[in-house]
């Protein structure tokens, strides 16, 4: 369970300070698939970091399993963003001069763990990139791309994906395929999905709606 208690973050002083998030509060049960809506400085992706081990809150608390993220020491904290966090950013953040196999099991030697040779398998398969296992980042189409960068966050099997505007950068066909993709995940591997988007049609997909403005929830709704 993910669990958000009167989270605020403030950048700057004075006439100059900044309410990103205000007083935020709510909690995501495990496998739920939840879509974070807002306008442009809403607070959205500011949350997500929060969310991902990635910004420090102002003040405010994340639990993830009765654990207080943030009470953590640094080395702890480190350890929860590799391995209970998969992070899926809009402009992919692949190494250029890795390939597909490399970028994928990334997380998995950080952590100076063992690739899980099946595992892998497992998701090249379910990405549909099998036969580009050795292509470099600039051979791939976007929409292959963003499926690498998923394969990444789900390489060591977070409890929590976190997508900010994944198909931000790719056309309609290549937008739904990475949102089925998505889901698949979030059911095959029952992990909670939260994502970040523009796009009310993405939206429409998740089972449940929160919208922010102005660093405050102003709608959080379950989608029929």
């Amino acid at each position: 369970m993910l669990k958000v208690e009167n989270l605020t973050k403030i950048y700057g002083r004075g006439e100059n300070e900044v309410r990103a998030l205000d007083n935020v509060s709510f909690t995501i049960k495990d496998g739920e698939f939840v879509a974070i809506i807002g306008p442009s400085g809403s607070g959205k992706s500011t949350l997500l970091h929060i969310l991902g081990g990635v910004d420090q809150p102002s003040s405010g608390k994340v639990f993830v399993d009765d654990i207080d993220v943030y009470a953590q020491k640094e080395d702890a904290l480190a350890v929860f963003r590799r391995r209970e966090v998969g992070l899926i950013y809009q402009f992919y953040n692949l190494i250029p001069v890795m390939d597909v196999i490399e970028n994928i099991t990334l997380p998995v030697l950080m952590d100076g763990k063992k690739i899980n040779k099946e595992r892998l398998h497992e998701l090249i398969q379910l990405l549909g990139l099998k036969g580009r296992e050795k292509h470099l980042p600039n051979q791939l189409s976007g929409g292959q791309q963003q499926r690498v960068s998923i394969g990444r966050a789900l390489m060591n099997n977070p409890a929590i994906m976190l997508a900010d505007e994944p198909t931000g950068n790719l056309d309609s066909k290549n937008s739904q395929e990475i949102m089925e993709l998505l889901k698949v995940s979030n059911k095959k591997y029952h992990q909670t999905l939260i994502v970040i988007t523009h796009d009310e049609n993405i939206a429409l997909q998740a089972g449940r709606i929160i919208a922010i403005e102005d660093g405050k929830i102003t709608r959080d709704e379950v989608v029929a």
